[in-house]
């Protein structure tokens, strides 16, 4: 079998190709990742898309595609409802775009609920149930992942933890209310506000000293609705290490209220870049009945 797994999200996206027997081991053959032209929107990203996509597809048809989108999407109607980033995707099919392009069933669903599935499947949230999954990059996103897979709520809105509130008398945020999680922490805005790329701002102790205290608010909201085994933290900002991990894991403790015992298990996605990737790849197999 072979699966194409994509992964759109707002700064680049990325493409895996998946090969392996019906029940695994499933090996990635081919990988694409390019940055995201704002300026192209969708049909440049779509034409970078069928061009790798149809290369790979010459080499043996796909039987399946997963897609992990960078925006909220409606599950059931495998619908995109819109991305902050990138314009050009409010309406637009973007399930019909890959099952016509390339003659494959298709899955798909919001970049974060399909990184939950991806580490808690084959990364850092293996044997960890409920788990919290949340990409911290260009924007924030969660995902919730139970023993009976992901959790997505009555209206596919589940886990959007990037617009809480933090601090209601912050800035405004993209989504047009105040001080959300998002436009406190995640790397647009850090980009904005400071003038310089979130690696970098991450290189700087009195800098995280400051950013894990509105890092710390978000996620005690996760903490003490959900009580989660393990919080998997995905995107780029998990590549800072322990630089970020033990500042905001001592911050979230302080944070957390006094008398709870719930667990506070912090940890990066294993998987490094490609948690939706992986996601991806058990989103299509879904498709094919190989998991639930």
């Amino acid at each position: 079998m072979r699966i194409l797994a994509v992964d759109i999200g707002g700064t680049k996206f990325t493409l895996g190709l998946y090969e392996g027997a019906a029940g695994g081991p499933w090996t990635m053959t081919r990988r694409d990742s390019r940055a995201t032209d704002r300026d192209g929107g969708r049909a440049w990203m779509l034409s970078q898309i069928e061009s790798i996509g149809r290369q790979w597809n010459a080499e043996g048809a796909f039987d399946a595609i997963g897609v992990g989108f960078g925006g909220p999407v409606n599950f059931e109607t495998q619908q995109v409802v819109l991305s902050t980033h990138v314009g050009g995707w409010s309406g637009f099919d973007l399930h019909a775009w890959f099952r016509q392009t390339f003659h494959a069933p298709v899955t798909m669903d919001n970049d974060a609920n399909v990184g939950a599935l991806g580490e808690g499947t084959h990364g850092a949230g293996q044997g960890f149930r409920p788990l919290f999954y949340m990409t911290l990059s260009t924007g924030i996103g969660g995902g919730i992942l139970t023993s009976d897979g992901v959790y997505r709520g009555a209206d596919s809105y589940a886990g959007e933890i990037g617009h809480l509130n933090i601090r209601p008398d912050g800035p405004e945020c993209l989504c047009g209310s105040n001080g959300c999680f998002e436009r406190m922490c995640c790397g647009l805005w850090l980009a904005k506000d400071y003038g310089r790329p979130a690696h970098e701002l991450l290189l700087d102790e009195a800098f995280v000293s400051r950013y894990v205290v509105d890092l710390a608010r978000g996620l005690k909201a996760a903490v003490m609705l959900l009580n989660p085994a393990r919080i998997v933290i995905g995107g780029g900002f998990s590549k800072a290490g322990e630089r970020l991990f033990g500042p905001l894991r001592a911050e979230l403790r302080r944070q957390v209220t006094a008398w709870s015992k719930a667990r506070l298990d912090v940890v990066p996605a294993a998987l490094g870049d490609d948690s939706v990737l992986w996601g991806a790849l058990e989103l299509a197999l879904s498709s094919q009945g190989d998991r639930k």
